[in-house]
């Protein structure tokens, strides 16, 4: 027969109150819980379960009037013509930028990386650069650098006869100027280290 009277109605009383002690301790136990990850998400970022409506901006688009990506460039601005700058523009930076740098490098030289030009502390506030940039250690409200020639400047593809080169246009977004005077190319890439927001790059071919 069932157990009743005064037992039962203890025992029952008994499981009342172990039950309630779970259901109290659970919240607790996910407070504890929640305490021991918090210091992880604060370092590392909230953890996302889908893309950001709008992500940050990592590249820059660059490009050029006179040839496009990966197209010739013409004789004018080559050692064979005017040998002048062609005009460039670009899209907008991350809102932090603070300075632009610019190099031109020709990968296909035969000692490889042959500086070409080298500009740097343009304001935060430039979208172009005009065709025709002076040489000078001014010039376009920036810097510019020494090139591979042993001039402060723009100087433009000069393959061997016969070769065709590419040359790399390289644009950097920067989150402070970098006060250099008459810098190399090894000057500008030690500065630019962990300053890069953004950048942007197109390439050019040229063959004589």
């Amino acid at each position: 027969m069932p157990c009743s009277g005064p037992a039962s109605t203890q025992i029952d009383h008994g499981e009342k109150m172990r039950r309630r002690s779970l259901t109290l301790a659970t919240p607790r136990t996910s407070i504890v819980g929640w305490l021991a990850i918090a210091p992880a998400l604060l370092l590392f970022g909230r953890p996302q379960t889908a893309p950001p409506a709008a992500p940050p901006q990592t590249d820059l688009n660059l490009t050029a009037s006179s040839f496009r990506a990966n197209g010739e460039i013409p004789a004018r601005f080559s050692c064979d013509g005017d040998d002048t700058s062609p005009a460039l523009s670009w899209s907008d930076p991350p809102a932090a930028t603070r300075s632009f740098a610019l190099a031109v490098l020709d990968p296909d030289a035969p000692g490889g990386n042959f500086v070409h030009w080298i500009i740097y502390d343009l304001p935060a506030s430039t979208r172009a650069l005009p065709e025709g940039v002076a040489q000078g250690p001014d010039a376009a409200g920036g810097h510019q650098g020494t090139n591979s020639f042993g001039k402060t400047g723009y100087n433009g593809p000069c393959p061997p006869p016969g070769s065709g080169h590419r040359y790399v246009f390289r644009l950097f977004a920067l989150d402070s100027t970098l006060n250099l005077q008459h810098a190399t190319a090894q000057d500008l890439q030690s500065a630019m280290k962990n300053h890069i927001l953004a950048r942007g790059e197109i390439v050019g071919v040229f063959r004589r």
